[in-house]
């Protein structure tokens, strides 16, 4: 049988058929058409207005990290008192029922893109290394429950996480750095943020990246913020100061210096004193400050943070006045480890490090044993510089984002730098020992250092073509 053995009409309604299913499909595609041209950006005013659910929900510490917790959460205007509701953490479901509540702190916030309710609370009297469960709200919008763990009162082993700027691309580039830093030290005790977390201080846009970036982990994980130069607000082109997001978005200690409170601080965690400095200002008054904390500490390791880096990484690039004031004081007391940013590469010292006059000198602290401090500079976003390795330096890094995974255990440190994608790109293991001196062994991996290519001068692109 063939085509032209069928009847007529049976062929009349193959045709029609085909012609029907040929409409469809243009119809189809047509339509598909339409609503891909209807489909618009969403504004940031859409993605990041806030409502009566709490959100940007973020733990930090003003207080003692084994009896006290802060929590920080914003939402609409709506929203007047804000609630929080702590339990001991249990494994049956009925662990709520014990929650005692707390009534927040709430003060009102302006921005680029709407007005909101910052809400804070910090839990107190709680009992040293324990589990605990809460949630934030307002009675009857609730987040739901998130668990933390108080530290030691005493020194124990821990980890902690430290990242070098963010700024850039949060949501789609640094988040990958943060989830995968979570991803390999899972039981973390806190985050450190070494400044320039967002690019522009007044963005809430900017802002909500950096939130949603570290999305619930924010809210389990304790962060330790201290602020760069681009957390500083800008008003016609000068300065003015500290951005207004700062203060309503993280509840931090308030011992530092007057005028800086929340951006410099310190605090005790299971035997480590940590110290977090804003190095944009009064650099003078936190270098007398910073005398009198290490002076009177009574804790075996010490480690700082701030911004700018006492050795630059990147080229072209020095802080000496910073340097000629803050780090006799660090050589003083023997300061274990500097964590920094700013310069957009990664670099590190060994432990013995320069004399404080000159960025590029070639004299060592080697005679005092006691003495000299490991100074990283390290980047998690995608903003990159070219680096500028200094002999003092065994291992630089450009185009790399990463994060550093820091182990504490008693007399030993052990220090991590890994890629965004989870490879081991530097260590070491630094040891403190009976007598007050301290040793560091480098545990250097075999990754290739990851450096662009040199850039050749027009004579020496020249020389080079010739020798082809």
């Amino acid at each position: 049988m063939n085509i032209f053995d069928i009847p007529r009409w049976c062929f009349r309604i193959l045709l029609t058929g085909i012609v029907l299913v040929g409409l469809c499909q243009g119809l189809a595609a047509q339509q598909a058409g339409s609503a891909s041209a209807a489909v618009v950006k969403a504004s940031p005013a859409d993605v990041y207005r806030p409502t009566v659910l709490p959100d940007r929900i973020v733990l930090t510490w003003s207080d003692d990290p084994a009896t006290t917790q802060s929590v920080t959460w914003r939402t609409s205007t709506e929203v007047v008192q804000g609630l929080a509701e702590i339990t001991i953490a249990d494994a049956g479901p009925t662990f709520d029922q014990a929650a005692t509540r707390s009534v927040a702190v709430t003060e009102s916030l302006t921005t680029d893109l709407s007005t909101a309710h910052y809400h804070s609370v910090t839990f107190t009297g709680l009992t040293p290394k324990t589990l605990y469960a809460y949630r934030v709200g307002d009675g009857k919008n609730w987040s739901e429950w998130f668990q933390f763990r108080t530290a030691a009162s005493t020194p124990d082993p821990f980890s902690f996480i430290y990242f070098g700027d963010a700024q850039n691309d949060l949501r789609s580039k640094w988040s990958r750095v943060v989830r995968e830093a979570w991803r390999t030290a899972p039981k973390a005790a806190f985050m450190i943020h070494a400044g320039d977390l967002i690019n522009r201080a007044e963005s809430d846009q900017e802002w909500g990246e950096w939130f949603g970036a570290g999305a619930w982990m924010n809210a389990m994980v304790p962060n330790l913020p201290i602020p760069g130069n681009h957390e500083q607000a800008r008003m016609s082109g000068e300065t003015s100061g500290l951005s207004h997001h700062w203060r309503p978005s993280f509840t931090l200690p308030m011992n530092g210096p007057a005028g800086l409170e929340e951006s410099c601080f310190t605090l005790v965690y299971q035997g480590v004193r940590l110290i977090g400095m804003n190095s944009n200002e009064k650099h003078a008054e936190q270098a007398a400050w910073l005398d009198k904390v290490l002076t009177e500490n009574t804790e075996k390791w010490v480690i700082c943070t701030f911004h700018h880096p006492i050795f630059s990484t990147a080229k072209l690039r020095d802080n000496r006045e910073l340097r000629e004031i803050w780090k006799p004081i660090l050589d003083k007391h023997r300061v274990d480890l500097v964590l920094q940013g700013h310069d957009h590469t990664y670099g590190r010292t060994g432990l013995e490090t320069p004399v404080a006059t000159a960025n590029l000198s070639t004299g060592f602290n080697t005679k005092d044993a006691f003495s000299g401090t490991v100074y990283v500079v390290s980047v998690s976003g995608p903003k990159m510089y070219n680096v500028q390795r200094s002999p003092f330096m065994p291992r630089v890094a450009e185009d790399t984002q990463l994060y550093q995974i820091i182990h504490l255990d008693g007399d030993r440190l052990s220090y991590e730098a890994y890629t965004a994608t989870g490879e081991l790109y530097d260590a070491f293991l630094l040891t403190h020992h009976a007598d007050g001196s301290r040793t560091l062994t480098e545990q250097v991996p075999d990754t290739p250092e990851r450096l662009r290519p040199p850039v050749l001068k027009e004579p020496e692109k020249k020389a080079s073509e010739a020798l082809k």
